[in-house]
C-alpha cells in the first residue's frame, strides 16, 4: 500500500513538472519570437527610411542581405534580453520591473550590435543603429504591455501560474493572500493554506488549531474558499497530492533557523519550490562573498549602489537634471506666482522644515497651495479623519487647499520649486518623500531606514498610486527603494512620474 502511494505521488510530481515546463516553454518561446519581430519591424522601417538597405562587409568583401542582417541583430536582441532577465516567470507579467530590464537589455544589445558591425566592418551608420534600438525598445514595450494583459488574464483563470500552498500563522496567511490578490503580475495561485505556530515549550513548529473564522477571512480576501491543511510530518506529500508547485512561507519559520532548514529539506526533496516572505531589508539583495580565515568561514555583504562612485554618479545626475529643470520651469513661475498672490495676498512660496538624509533638517520649498494657517488646522483635521498616527497625512477633500492650490496639486506643479532643493543638495530627484520632524520621530526601526538616502521629489510611492496606497504599501515601497535603488531605476521612475502626473491617480 505504501509503495503504491509513493508511485502515485511520483506520477503526480512528474505530471506537475511536465505541465509547468510546457507552459513556461510555450510562453517564453512566444515572447521571444514577438520580441524579435518587434525589433525587426523597427529596424526595417528605420533602415528603409534612411535608405541604408545596401549593407556591405568591408572586412570580408561581400554584400549582406538585409533580412539576414536583421535576423542576426534580432538574435543578438533576444540574447541580450534573456541575459537581462526579462523572461523570468516573475518578470514576464510585471510592468515597472519589466521596463527597467527591457531598457537594460536594449542598451546591452546596442553595444553588442556595434561590436558585431565593427568586427564585420559593416556600412551601417551609428544614427541608424541608435534609432533602430530606440524604436525597437518602444515597440517591444508596447508588445509586452499587451502580452502582460494576456498573461494576467490567463492567471485569473488558473493558467501561467504556480499552484501554491501558503504556510504561516493565520494573520501571516491572510496578509500574504491580500498581497497575492493585489499583485496580479505574480504567478502564485493559492490552492491551500496551512496554519502553524511555534510551540513555546519545545520551540518546534506545530499545527495551529486555533483557526476560528480563518475560512471566512480567506474567502473575504480571495472571493472564494481554499482547503485548510493540517501541518504534519507528511506535509510535502500532501502538498504534492494537491498538485502544488510552490510552498510560500509567510512567518513563524524564519531563515537560518533549524525549523526552516529541516522544513525546506523535506519540501525541496519533493521538487517543490519554496517562496519565503521576508523583510524589505533582507540581505538577499546584497553582494555576498565568502572567505575562509583560519578555518572560520566569514560572509561579507555590501550594496554596490552605496559605493562612492555610485553616489557620485547620482549626485551629478541630480545636478544636471535639476539645473535644466530650473531653466524650463522659469516660464511657468510668473503666472503661477501671480495666481497664488491674487488668491489671498499671501506668500507665493511655502517653506517647511523637513528631515533629510540621516536626520539632517532643511527647508523644503513649494508653491503655496493651502491657506496661510494650514499648519495650525492639521492637528484638528488629523483627529477628525483618524490619521493622528499615520506617517503621511492625506485627505481627499482637504478644506485647507485653495482653488489655485487644487489645480497646481492636480498636476504636481506645486512641487517644481523643489528642483532648487535638489540642486543645492538637500534632496535628490528620486527617493522617499521628506517627512516632517514629528513624523520622523514616530518611525519604527524598519521604516527609519528610509532616512538613509536623500529624500526625493518623486519616488516609488508617487508612481504606484500615491495617496490611494495603504500605509503598509507606502512603507514597503520606501524601504524597498533604499534596498534596491539604481541610477537606471531612477530614470524609469522619472519617466513613470510623467504618466502618474497626467493620470492624476491618487493626487489629492
Amino acid at each position: 500500500m505504501e509503495e503504491s502511494n509513493k508511485a502515485e505521488l511520483g506520477q503526480v510530481t512528474q505530471r506537475r513538472l511536465t505541465s509547468v515546463g510546457y507552459w513556461r516553454f510555450s510562453v517564453n518561446a512566444a515572447l521571444t519570437l514577438l520580441d524579435m519581430v518587434m525589433f525587426c519591424v523597427a529596424s526595417a522601417v528605420v533602415i528603409n527610411v534612411r535608405h541604408e538597405i545596401d549593407i556591405y562587409s568591408f572586412r570580408f568583401g561581400f554584400p549582406i542581405n538585409l533580412y539576414i542582417y536583421l535576423s542576426v541583430c534580432a538574435l543578438i536582441w533576444a540574447f541580450c534580453m534573456h541575459t537581462a532577465g526579462i523572461y523570468h516567470r516573475h518578470v514576464m507579467g510585471d510592468g515597472y520591473q519589466l521596463n527597467v530590464l527591457l531598457t537594460k537589455g536594449a542598451m546591452f544589445a546596442a553595444v553588442m550590435t556595434c561590436a558585431f558591425n565593427f568586427i564585420m566592418r559593416i556600412t551601417m551608420s551609428l544614427a541608424a543603429i541608435v534609432l533602430s534600438f530606440v524604436f525597437g525598445l518602444l515597440l517591444t514595450m508596447v508588445e509586452r504591455f499587451i502580452m502582460r494583459a494576456v498573461i494576467t488574464n490567463g492567471r485569473r483563470k488558473g493558467r501561467y501560474s504556480y499552484a501554491t500552498v501558503v504556510v504561516g500563522s493565520p494573520d501571516g496567511i491572510e496578509h500574504a493572500l491580500e498581497f497575492l490578490a493585489q499583485k496580479q503580475q505574480l504567478n502564485y495561485r493559492p490552492v491551500a493554506i496551512c496554519p502553524i505556530r511555534l510551540n513555546p515549550v519545545t520551540g518546534l513548529v506545530e499545527a495551529d488549531d486555533d483557526i476560528s473564522g480563518l475560512s471566512k477571512r480567506v474567502k473575504n480576501v480571495l472571493g472564494m474558499g481554499v482547503p485548510i491543511m493540517t501541518y504534519s510530518d507528511d506535509f510535502a506529500e500532501h502538498a504534492v497530492s494537491l498538485h502544488a508547485q510552490t510552498v510560500m512561507v509567510t512567518d513563524v519559520m524564519y531563515r537560518f533557523s533549524d525549523n526552516f532548514n529541516t522544513f525546506a529539506l523535506g519540501v525541496e526533496s519533493m521538487n517543490l519550490e519554496i517562496a519565503l516572505v521576508t523583510s524589505a531589508v533582507d540581505i538577499s539583495g546584497h553582494e555576498t562573498q565568502l572567505r575562509v580565515i583560519q578555518g572560520t568561514t566569514v560572509m561579507t555583504i555590501c550594496l554596490p549602489q552605496y559605493s562612492p562612485a555610485a553616489m557620485l554618479q547620482k549626485r551629478i545626475f541630480d545636478i544636471v537634471v535639476s539645473a535644466i529643470a530650473l531653466v524650463f520651469i522659469a516660464v511657468i513661475t510668473v503666472p503661477v506666482a501671480t495666481a497664488i498672490k491674487l488668491t489671498d495676498g499671501g506668500p507665493v512660496f511655502y517653506k517647511q522644515t523637513r528631515v533629510g538624509r540621516r536626520g539632517k533638517t532643511f527647508k523644503m520649498i513649494k508653491f503655496r497651495s493651502m491657506v496661510v494657517n494650514a499648519d495650525g488646522m492639521k492637528a484638528k483635521l488629523a483627529q477628525q479623519t483618524g490619521q493622528e498616527n499615520r506617517f503621511i497625512f492625506k485627505m481627499e477633500n482637504d478644506p485647507r487647499i485653495t482653488k489655485v492650490g487644487r489645480f497646481i496639486r492636480r498636476f504636481s506643479i506645486d512641487e517644481l520649486p523643489q528642483f532648487w532643493n535638489v540642486f543645492v543638495g538637500d534632496m535628490s530627484l528620486v527617493g522617499p518623500r521628506p517627512p516632517l520632524p514629528e513624523e520622523a520621530d514616530r518611525y519604527n526601526q524598519l521604516y527609519a531606514t528610509r532616512m538613509l538616502v536623500k529624500p526625493g521629489i518623486t519616488g516609488p510611492w508617487q508612481v504606484s498610486g500615491r495617496s490611494n496606497l495603504s500605509r503598509q504599501e507606502s512603507e514597503n515601497l520606501d524601504v524597498g527603494y533604499v534596498q534596491s535603488w539604481s541610477l537606471l531605476g531612477d530614470c524609469v521612475i522619472l519617466l513613470r512620474t510623467v504618466g502618474a502626473v497626467l493620470s492624476h491617480k491618487g493626487a489629492y
